[in-house]
Formats: structure tokens, sequence, C-alpha cells
């Protein structure tokens, strides 16, 4: 005879077996995903002047002991105004209220155009990878703010693979246009990362991060654009670049940052 008692007891064995294969079948990669996005946080601005006094300028990533921020320098390159109050800020969490963190710049690097701020709050940090570079075709995933955050802060994140490991260098027109700094650019170019993903604006300063390990493999940092700047939303040239994150890795210990320690 089939009691409640019993029909309540296989309910609950067939409910608990439905939600084991649902953590079962959870893609490795989409654990990895869930795994990522607390160290990831958006880069910006606070202008009290400003009609919107927190502005969002790009992503960036925890790393280190959970206080370091590594994003790109043009991120965070435009002066504070010293009669105003402006600083700069980490936004973390997600959706429309975000958590604000006061931050400053404790190292830069113009040249490989990498930035280090530093908060006093402790977030979950991510690993850096090793100083050898990845090797073409390797997967990659990267998370950020591709379109910023008119309708909130939420991550999103795109997959792509390393395409190639190439010399750095900025197209000009002509040789007449070529600077100082250029020239010294095209004469003894540091290596980047080609990368088969699509990136926007917003993801400046994101990692690019093994789709298997997570380890950051590198931080983007431009975009190739087909046509114009406008026009980079609606048509994504799905060639993005990145900076080897051995440069960071350079940064960090030249600034006496202890990379062993990884705050998780």
């Amino acid at each position: 005879m089939i009691t409640k008692n019993s029909i309540y007891k296989i309910i609950c064995v067939v409910f608990s077996c439905i939600t084991f294969l649902a953590t079962a079948n959870a893609s490795p990669k989409t654990n990895l995903v869930k795994r990522i996005k607390p160290s990831v946080v958006g880069v910006g601005l606070y202008d009290a002047m400003s009609a919107v006094s927190h502005q969002l300028r790009g992503s960036g990533f925890v790393f280190g002991d959970g206080t370091l921020i590594a994003t790109n320098y043009h991120v965070v390159s435009e002066p504070l105004d010293p009669q105003i109050v402006q600083y700069h800020i980490i936004f973390s969490g997600t959706g429309r209220q975000p958590k604000i963190h006061k931050a400053e710049i404790v190292a830069k690097d113009p040249v490989h155009d990498l930035a280090i701020l530093k908060i006093r709050d402790t977030l979950p940090a991510l690993k850096l990878g090793s100083d050898t570079y990845a090797e073409d075709g390797q997967d990659i995933l990267m998370t950020g703010f591709p379109i910023g955050s008119i309708l909130g802060l939420y991550p999103a994140t795109h997959k792509g693979m390393i395409a190639a490991l190439t010399p750095d260098v900025i197209p000009s027109a002509n040789a007449r246009n070529l600077t100082m700094t250029m020239r010294n650019r095209l004469e003894n170019p540091f290596m980047i990362y080609q990368l088969d993903m699509t990136a926007y604006p917003g993801n400046s300063g994101s990692a690019i991060y093994d789709a298997e390990t997570g380890d950051v493999v590198g931080i983007i940092n431009k975009v190739f654009i087909k046509e114009t700047k406008e026009a980079v939303l609606e048509k994504p040239s799905g060639i993005s670049y990145a900076i080897p994150v051995k440069y960071l890795r350079m940064l960090s210990k030249n600034k006496g940052y202890d990379l062993s320690l990884i705050h998780i």
C-alpha cells in the first residue's frame, strides 16, 4: 500500500537526483566563469562636479593579495583635476548597486599600457600565469564590461583563442606622421598577443585567462577597428590584442609586491 509518506519520500529522492544531475552536467567552463567573476571589477573615476559622479572607464581584475587591481594605463591616464574632488574608484559586485572602493594608482607602465591600483578592501584574486608566452591556438576566455554600466554592472564573458604572438607596432599613414616614440616602438617592439576574439572599448583592462585553469594569460588593451570608432559596436572586427601577463608580473615585482600571496 502506497502511503502519503512513501510518496513524499519518492518525490524527495527524484528531486535530489535531478539536482545532482544538474550540478554534474554543469560544464567545467561554466564553473570556471562563476569562479572568475567575483575577481572582475570595473575601473572608473569619481567626479563630484559631473552629472554622473561615478564613471566607469574600463575593466580590470584583482590579483595578488586581493587589494591589487590590474588594468590598462590608458584607462587611468587622464590626470585628476586638483581644483575639484576627483579620485579613482573600483566597482565590485554585480547589479545596479555595485560596491564602490576608493583606489590609488601605485604603479604604471605606459610603454606596456599597464597600471596597478590598490584598494583598502580585500577581494578574491586571480592567479597570474607564468612568464612563458602562451602558444598559438590556446583557448582563452575574457570577462569584463564591454558596453559599460548603463543598465548596471553585469560582467560578460567572451571566448576565443591566441591567434599569434606579434610585435606591437603602431600603424601610420606615412613616415612623416611617425613620432620619435613611434619610431622607437617600431625599431624595438615588444611582443603582444593577437587574439581571435571579439572585444569592445569597455573591455580595456580585462583579463584573458586560460579556458581550463583560469590562470591569467594577458590583459586586453586594444581592438582592431575596421571602419570608425563609432561603428565598433555594430561591426566588430573580431581581432583584438592583449599584453602578455609577464609584463604585469615584472611591474609588480619592480614595486615589491609578493605575487606568491593569492587571496581566494
